[in-house]
């Protein structure tokens, strides 16, 4: 029931993850992120553990494919699980386990990954890689973004998509951008909108942050 991708920005050296699905949360659950490092989805039948390990794993200095490997071994529920994962290098990897029995499928590109299950038909990962890679200019969220429209614009799932969310991480361990939406009739309108209002606040959030001295006041 959940389409979603990951992609690395090659210009700026973000990273970050967004997703999709017919069920509440979707953004609390599934994609992970950490500066430096890369990205990590984990869905169907969602183990939210298995995103901090995967960006540990990262961290260590495995790539997405020994990350891949490390989070399949030893691990007795993997058969029920779908992963992405991106790495510094903007490599990428993904694993479908074995009882997932609906239409499932993952895509590869320049700096990204693209994964779906319970979809429409197998060609939507891909339709969505090939929107994030004809974009390189643009902003990282609006890259994945644009993933997740062309996801749903080539079918999407079989249910009515119900929460969406956007992340991604810059130099800071907190976010630069964390948007969610749930339960909305069109989540991924709903998201594109709280994504183009939230433009003008990326870099004054971090500023505000890391250095507030340097904001006037009062603000404006």
């Amino acid at each position: 029931m959940t389409f979603s991708l990951v992609g690395k920005c090659a210009r700026t050296g973000m990273f970050g993850a967004a997703v999709t699905t017919s069920s509440i949360g979707v953004g609390s659950r599934c994609p992970y992120a950490r500066a430096g490092v890369g990205a990590v989805l984990t869905q169907h039948r969602t183990d939210p553990t298995l995103g901090p390990k995967g960006l540990d794993f990262l961290a260590e200095g495995k790539s997405a494919e020994e990350t891949v490997d490390a989070l399949v071994d030893g691990n007795e529920t993997i058969g029920w699980r779908q992963l992405a994962v991106i790495d510094a290098s903007g490599s990428s990897a993904f694993f479908h386990g074995k009882h997932i029995s609906s239409v499932h499928a993952g895509a590869k590109g320049a700096n990204s990954c693209a994964i779906g299950n319970i979809i429409r038909t197998d060609d939507i990962p891909q339709k969505m890689v090939d929107a994030f890679e004809a974009a390189p200019d643009a902003h990282l969220a609006e890259r994945l973004l644009r993933g997740l429209e062309a996801g749903e614009n080539a079918g999407g799932e079989f249910k009515q998509i119900k929460s969406a969310a956007l992340l991604v991480v810059h130099e800071e361990s907190f976010p630069l951008v964390d948007l969610r939406v749930e339960f909305d009739r069109d989540p991924l309108a709903e998201l594109r909108f709280l994504w183009e209002v939230y433009i003008p606040q990326t870099v004054p959030y971090v500023q505000r942050a890391v250095d507030p001295y340097s904001i006037p006041y009062p603000e404006t």
